[in-house]
């Protein structure tokens, strides 16, 4: 790399720090929401479209692989030809992808439109905390990435119930009509306010490398979603697994020896930045423990209606909603590290809480049970984001920005897989299949889920402990 290369970076300041901020927090909420809001419209899509269910579910499926496959190619191409300039087309690119799934007539339009969407999404996520690190480098860093870890959390854990809504009243392609207009004039603002780009950085884009990413990671995550339903000892696994991982080793191997690598590698000997991604990605697979299993222990255990179950898990988001803006605000003034093994503590005492869960809990007593972990996500996720992107070098926050979301989404599907596939072990094991009806066999299962969580959460906090002495 010339070192004497202009960085794509940002150089002269916002007109209005918080007017960019609110901008990016607005594309972020659109991407993660995205995720989850077409949960509850499958059973629609699926009769409308007659597609049959194993193959509805990839209009989710899609949409994540494309992500998590495509989110360090899109920082490290915001790194070369300018983050705003990516960012602003991934609006268009996202706003024009929802509009084609709104007029989708096939099962076959709708996933090729859903990929279309997550190029999009992966333009904005790659971008945001990059974006907001550079606008607020001479103060209120922190502050700021706490607002947007809580425009994160809001827009994937209130998906299902906005989407339950508009599918339910308006129809299922209100669910992606609704970006449309939001996207266009999202595009407008940035025009006015985000922060000018400088000249892109003369340096070749790694086809090979992001080739190869590409498809390891998108074998690695398929492998890993089907793995219940195939079996986790089955020849599918096994070989899905070893392929997958084996092309990473080449994509590995590739991006030490070429000279213009699309990930930098380098960017993980900074012992913050590690640390803080690592633990990222394994908290937020432990919170994915909780996230997809607490329905299940509130419609099939307590007999909540799925209205009642969507009012009760507003609660984690909406505490952390409240915290993470002043945790941020706090990381500011005394670092992260006391923040960030705060978050974890607190977290650890909500699984232990969920531990002790029976099948007639009080609603009160469930909703502290939650906000404990809307408390220990809320201390962590601001502190941890401004440390990460704190300890990265300006012309590198692109690709940070794209590395630190791709972490927090792998963390998503290994939570959701594994959780998924221990509880439907445990019911099993207790209670001679998944259809089973007993709530203490249900019970049983999830407590192994919930142990299981902690577990992850225990070393999250162990590989956390490190950056105390950094």
């Amino acid at each position: 790399m010339n070192g004497n290369a202009q960085p794509a970076g940002l150089r002269r300041p916002a007109p209005n720090r918080w007017i960019v901020l609110a901008n990016v927090s607005l594309g972020t909420f659109m991407s993660t929401l995205d995720s989850s809001i077409a949960n509850v419209a499958l059973p629609t899509m699926s009769r409308e479209l007659a597609a049959p269910v194993h193959l509805i579910q990839w209009v989710l499926t899609a949409y994540l692989l494309t992500i998590c496959a495509t989110l360090p190619i899109m920082g490290k191409l915001s790194d070369l030809w300018g983050r705003t300039r990516v960012y602003q087309f991934g609006f268009l690119l996202f706003a024009f992808g929802s509009a084609l799934c709104a007029m989708s007539h096939s099962l076959g339009l709708l996933i090729a439109s859903r990929i279309a969407q997550a190029l999009g999404a992966a333009c904005l996520m790659s971008n945001s905390q990059a974006i907001v690190a550079q606008t607020f480098s001479k103060g209120g860093r922190g502050r700021a990435l706490g607002i947007i870890g809580t425009v994160v959390s809001l827009g994937s854990l209130t998906g299902p119930g906005i989407g339950g809504i508009l599918v339910e009243r308006f129809g299922w392609p209100t669910i992606f009509w609704i970006n449309v207009p939001i996207g266009v004039v999202a595009f407008l603002a940035g025009l006015v306010f985000l922060p000018k780009d400088t000249a892109s950085r003369r340096e070749p884009f790694d086809y090979a490398g992001s080739g190869l990413f590409i498809v390891g990671m998108t074998a690695f995550l398929y492998t890993l979603s089907n793995a219940q339903d195939w079996g986790w000892s089955s020849v599918a696994v096994a070989a899905g697994g070893a392929g997958s991982l084996a092309v990473l080793a080449v994509f590995y191997v590739w991006e030490r020896r070429t000279r213009y690598p699309m990930l930098d590698f380098g960017l993980y000997r900074i012992k913050a930045f590690a640390v803080g991604n690592v633990t990222a990605m394994l908290v937020f697979a432990a919170n994915f423990f909780t996230t997809v299993m607490m329905p299940f222990y509130m419609e099939n255990v307590l007999g909540l209606s799925a209205e009642n179950t969507g009012y009760m898990m507003m609660v984690y988001p909406l505490t952390m909603a409240v915290v993470a803006p002043l945790s941020g605000f706090l990381s500011d003034r005394i670092g992260s590290k006391l923040l960030t093994t705060a978050g974890l503590v607190v977290m650890l005492g909500g699984f232990l809480c969920l531990t002790t869960l029976g099948a007639a809990e009080h609603l009160l007593v469930l909703a502290l049970y939650l906000a404990l972990f809307g408390l220990g996500s809320g201390l962590f996720q601001s502190p941890n984001n401004a440390s990460v992107m704190g300890a990265v070098p300006a012309p590198k926050l692109g690709s940070a920005g794209g590395l630190n979301a791709l972490a927090r989404n792998v963390g998503m599907v290994l939570g959701t897989s594994v959780s998924v596939s221990i509880y439907a072990t445990g019911l099993q094991h207790f209670g001679g299949g998944a259809a089973t009806t007993d709530p203490q066999a249900m019970m049983s299962a999830l407590r192994i889920v919930f142990v299981s969580g902690m577990a992850v959460c225990l070393l999250a906090l162990a590989v956390s402990l490190r950056r105390l002495k950094l």
